[in-house]
């Protein structure tokens, strides 16, 4: 099946993850996507050698892509890489404020050129804010955000989530305005300046801790694996393991007590007969349930949780993930060998996309230039 995005031409100067991911995601739908990097590359191509030689993060979100080298200092390299925007739909950027609009490159000027353009600039803080200038990284806006402040075991430091969760939450964020401004401009024929940062990306994503404490008045405290406005919902201990328990409203609270824990009559005590109920007496609660789990074994639980249809998740590493029934991965092609990779989400008619191979450094220098050379000479 082609792909959605197939004719689309995507130029991009882009670094690190969060503008990679998104234009790894026009590539994935069918996009021709270029990447434009420095003599030495992108520097999340460095940040490790796990994956047959290449980088982690670089072999996630640079598939599917051509890679041209260019030293944007010259102004032979700033006539090809304008010739090649001339032509695209979507022109990318994630460099440091104002690098790009030095260079000629900035989204306000590229707009007035190309009357079709949509340009994606991706920066640490909002143009027009205080702290636009600032360098922005994922783990630094985790902190700043306030979401270090909930993360983590009751009682224990601050700390990261996981995953560059900034980073890929903006990158997913710029994919699908790069996508909305597509589809006006198939309406206008108008292309779109679209700008994101990683604070706002990720404040947004802090909506609920930020509404808590503004209107509910208390700061929201580290719950570890517990939700804080749901309960029972966290992680309680087995046999041979943990389980992290659901309980979306009062009919499964019901089901739970009586059919997997075997014990009626915990629903019906005035403390846990609602849920802001139990949420006042969470400690009780979750104690309580943890007596009844405590010596039964995880397929034993697990089979009563199935046959009641009440949520869970098993405590994993990622050595499970790699061995989980449900993980499906897909093929990938990097310089250094054959990799696979956990397959995006979206399935189309049954079916999973083919990644494109990662590219090497430069690999498409030579290919690319003799293909705008001619632009670049008519346009002199």
């Amino acid at each position: 099946m082609p792909g959605a995005l197939d004719g689309i031409f995507v130029v991009t100067m882009e670094q690190a993850v969060a503008a990679p991911l998104a234009s790894a995601r026009l590539a994935d739908a069918g996009a021709r996507v270029v990447k434009l990097e420095r003599e030495d590359g992108d520097f999340a191509r460095g940040y490790d050698d796990f994956v047959q030689g290449q980088s982690t993060y670089f072999v996630w979100v640079n598939r599917g892509k051509e890679s041209c080298r260019v030293d944007l200092k010259t102004p032979e390299d700033r006539a090809f890489v304008e010739a090649m925007v001339a032509r695209a739909d979507v022109f990318i950027q994630n460099f440091a404020p104002g690098a790009a609009s030095r260079l000629g490159l900035g989204g306000a000027e590229l707009r007035k050129r190309h009357r079709r353009l949509i340009v994606c600039e991706i920066s640490g803080y909002a143009a027009g804010s205080p702290d636009h200038e600032r360098k922005a990284y994922d783990l630094l806006l985790q902190a700043e955000v306030g979401l270090s402040a909930i993360t983590g075991a009751e009682g224990s430091a601050p700390a990261r989530v996981g995953v560059s969760l900034c980073d890929i939450a903006t990158g997913e964020a710029a994919y699908a305005a790069i996508l909305e401004a597509l589809i006006r401009r198939g309406k206008t024929g108008e292309g779109s300046l679209i700008e994101l940062s990683l604070f706002d990306t990720l404040a947004d994503h802090m909506n609920v801790p930020y509404l808590t404490r503004r209107y509910g008045g208390f700061e929201p405290k580290r719950l570890g694996l517990a939700h804080p406005s749901i309960c029972p919902y966290g992680v309680f201990a087995l046999a041979d393991g943990e389980i992290v328990i659901s309980i979306q409203n009062e009919r499964e609270w019901r089901i739970l007590c009586a059919e997997a824990l075997g014990d009626p009559d915990f629903a019906e005590d005035p403390r846990f007969s609602s849920n802001v109920q139990r949420v006042k007496n969470r400690e009780a609660c979750d104690a309580r349930v943890q007596k009844a789990l405590a010596s039964r074994s995880r397929a034993e639980v697990t089979e009563a949780l199935d046959r009641a249809r009440i949520a869970y998740g098993l405590v994993s590493t990622v050595a499970d993930l790699m061995a989980h029934r449900s993980a499906t991965t897909l093929p990938v092609e990097t310089p250094g060998g054959p990799a696979e990779v956990l397959a995006p989400p979206v399935v189309i008619e049954g079916k999973r996309r083919t990644l494109g191979p990662v590219p090497a450094l430069g690999q498409h220098d030579a290919a690319l230039r003799a293909e705008f050379a001619p632009l670049r000479a008519a346009g002199e």
